[in-house]
């Protein structure tokens, strides 16, 4: 009881009232159905477009159509199709993934194919209001009395005939929901000018509205859910109102559903602002492309206030100065960057731009995440949460590849493209038109290995980056970097993460961060299992978290970190986590790419300590408190061990039983990594891990280092 009652303290400190009082009132709407009074359920054909519409707007079906098309605010494309850019030399691979969806097969998060048929089904059959829906499947399977063996996330085996028997994480209910295929049929429309495209899309669009009625089922729970649904269909609708396919009547229908969702976002944006997230963003957004691109509807300019002065104080509240994210989630990072700079173009082509500052923020944001990637493959840490959101897929690079937003990014902020030309052009060429792709890029762009970001640091060899708001510090060497995580929290944690490190040597992660897998899978270990300390690069005491867990998202007891020292060669940092313990971590780039990392842990008496390294999945030879790594270039040598007492090395991959050996770089999909173990029990402890290459020794360099 005592410590629930500091659990709900600390969360009220960390949050503050204001939070909590509205969490509350929340709640209570949910409890006695107030809600469902307040956003009731209903029947399209009982709102018509007339409804929805300014009083001076015809509603019927042939004259609304006419004035839309005469009336329409400017898109980022006029025409009804046109031909790729010659950059994106792979189209093809449009038109096939189009295509496996008219066969039936649909892309979940950007990763894997799914038999879904076509339409798909869009939930799982539950149809009562959205209220009382849980998304999160420990809820539903108590509710149901099932145990964990019942929980599926495999869609295709979802039907109304079982939803009673097993409950799936409801993302992969929202997956096909938000639409995002139809960047695809825009693109393989654009290579192919095939009518079945826009044939396709039109009749995914009616297929769901009557399998959808308003606030009814999973698919009107979350708003951002309905914002990103919202964004695909208007780039559809852009792209297919002139096809010979597309009729009067499905003109008139579209902008009816279209009202529908934006008021039921308008209704609950109060719940979005209070999560002070990226759904505050993706919500305020929603409302905002409403309210410019559908000016005829009714409450078109509320929405569109409303949207704008969200943006731009989410901004300013989760763009941190120095760039990096409120949410500590570098995916959630692209997601929100994803947004912004959709609006950005979005605003400018309609004479309505964004201040300044936002587009600072925004510039800023950029910056930060060209100290993170590797410019030969597009790859970054996958720190925070990863959802497997790709809002924006307008290209044929794979999910993890970063250099589509960055190419992005940097040519509506800087005019310069970051990257010589490829594949993560087509983005460009969709938002900003092909004249921007310009053929020799900025000196930003003329990366290799290393390279020199747009303020002139992080050349190789100058050492020392700095992103203190966001936990973020980069030391690099020769050919390497790592990258270290340590942040006195502001906002609410993603992953308890404090002193994790990532390694890279060119193009190859050695020590990897986990990622997410899911947020509600099978059993309790996959319940966002992979934020967990022990799941990270750092040292875990008695077999805690570093913070308090007590829902899949909600931290509490937020460990403070601390940088203690960071030059060229050697970063120092400390958490108070598991206070009176006292962890201090020191990392020293040596020479040659060579790496050690030394941990000292004090408390007053023993405690058990356990050092994590999770490591990519290569052939490997295990030693007695080592481990050789099989890389096709060359042979890398992990060495852990104790300066004194006596210590328990394992080494286990892919463990069935825990959350052990495993990574996930996609949502859904977890995959084999290599776990390596030191655990002790003593009062006072400091563990060494060397990286480095076959012939080597720590010792040698042991000797050497200096380490206060």
């Amino acid at each position: 009881m005592l410590n629930r009652i500091k659990t709900l303290a600390s969360l009220f400190l960390e949050l503050g009232p204001r939070w909590s009082a509205f969490r509350l009132a929340y709640a209570f709407r949910l409890r006695t159905g107030l809600i469902r009074l307040q956003t009731p359920q209903y029947a399209w054909a009982d709102r018509p477009l007339k409804h929805w519409l300014k009083p001076d707007i015809p509603s019927e079906p042939n004259t609304y159509a006419a004035w839309r098309k005469q009336n329409a605010p400017k898109f980022f494309f006029d025409s009804p199709y046109r031909n790729i850019h010659v950059a994106t030399r792979k189209i093809n691979l449009a038109v096939q993934e189009a295509d496996r969806l008219l066969n039936g097969e649909l892309k979940y998060f950007s990763h894997e194919y799914r038999q879904t048929g076509f339409p798909p089904a869009w939930h799982d059959g539950n149809q009562k209001h959205w209220s009382q829906i849980s998304d999160d499947h420990v809820i539903a399977r108590r509710a149901l009395a099932l145990p964990d063996e019942a929980i599926s996330t495999n869609m295709g085996a979802a039907s109304a005939t079982n939803a009673s028997q097993r409950h799936d994480d409801i993302k992969f209910i929202w997956e096909p929901n938000r639409f995002a295929f139809v960047f695809t049929l825009v693109r393989a429309y654009a290579a192919s000018g095939d009518e079945k495209y826009p044939q396709a899309f039109w009749q995914l669009i009616q297929d769901w509205a009557e399998h959808n009625p308003p606030n009814t089922g999973a698919n009107w729970k979350d708003g951002q859910e309905i914002a990103l649904r919202l964004m695909a269909w208007t780039f559809g609708f852009y792209a297919f109102i002139h096809s010979p396919s597309t009729t009067n009547l499905q003109i008139s229908k579209f902008t009816n559903y279209v009202a529908a969702q934006a008021e039921h976002i308008h209704k609950n944006i109060a719940y979005a602002i209070s999560t002070r997230s990226n759904h505050t963003i993706s919500e305020a957004f929603g409302l905002w492309m409403v309210g410019l691109l559908f000016p005829e509807l009714k409450h078109a300019e509320t929405y569109f206030n409303i949207g704008r002065k969200i943006l731009e104080e989410e901004a300013t509240k989760q763009i941190f100065p120095d760039g990096s994210y409120a949410m500590y989630s570098l995916n959630y990072h692209r997601f929100i960057l994803h947004l912004y700079l959709y609006a950005i173009q979005l605003g400018e082509l309609n004479h309505f731009p964004l201040s300044a500052q936002l587009k600072t923020s925004i510039k800023n944001s950029i910056s930060y995440l060209s100290h993170l990637i590797d410019p030969a493959t597009g790859q970054m840490p996958i720190y925070g949460s990863n959802d497997g959101a790709l809002v924006l897929p307008l290209n044929n690079c794979d999910f993890t590849d970063y250099r589509p937003l960055l190419q992005l990014g940097s040519v509506i902020t800087t005019g310069q493209p970051m990257f010589e030309a490829g594949e993560w052009d087509e983005d460009v060429y969709w938002l900003c038109g092909e004249q921007t792709l310009i053929p020799n890029p900025s000196p930003i762009g003329r990366r290799e290995s290393e390279s020199p970001s747009p303020n002139g640091r992080g050349v190789r060899g100058e050492g020392e980056i700095s992103f203190p708001h966001g936990g973020t510090y980069i030391l690099r060497n020769d050919n390497s970097r790592a990258f270290l995580r340590c942040t006195n929290f502001t906002s609410r944690p993603s992953h308890a993460d404090q002193l994790h490190m990532d390694l890279w040597v060119g193009s190859h992660n050695i020590a990897i961060d986990a990622g997410t897998y899911l947020y509600s899978g099978e059993g309790r270990r996959w319940r966002n299992g992979l934020a967990r300390t022990s799941a990270h690069n750092t040292v875990t005491v008695d077999d805690k978290d570093q913070m308090t867990l007590i829902s899949r998202f909600t931290w509490t007891n937020w460990a403070k970190g601390n940088v203690l020292k960071h030059t060229d060669n050697l970063w120092q940092g400390e958490h108070d986590g598991y206070k009176p313990v006292r962890h201090k971590r020191t990392v020293m780039a040596l020479e040659g790419d060579r790496w050690l990392v030394v941990d000292d842990l004090e408390a007053n008496e023993p405690h058990h300590y356990a050092l994590h390294w999770l490591l990519n999945d290569v052939p490997f030879v295990k030693n007695k408190n080592s481990i050789h790594l099989n890389y096709e270039s060359s042979i890398y040598k992990i060495q852990t061990g104790l300066t004194n007492g006596e210590g328990k090395f394992s080494i286990l991959r892919a463990d069935p039983n825990s959350t052990r050996g495993w990574r996930s770089r996609y949502y859904g999909h977890k995959e084999p990594a290599i776990s390596l173990l030191l655990e002790t029990d003593q009062r006072t402890v400091r563990f060494y891990t060397f990286f480095g290459f076959e012939n080597d020794s720590a010792n040698q360099y042991l000797k050497t280092a200096q380490i206060k």
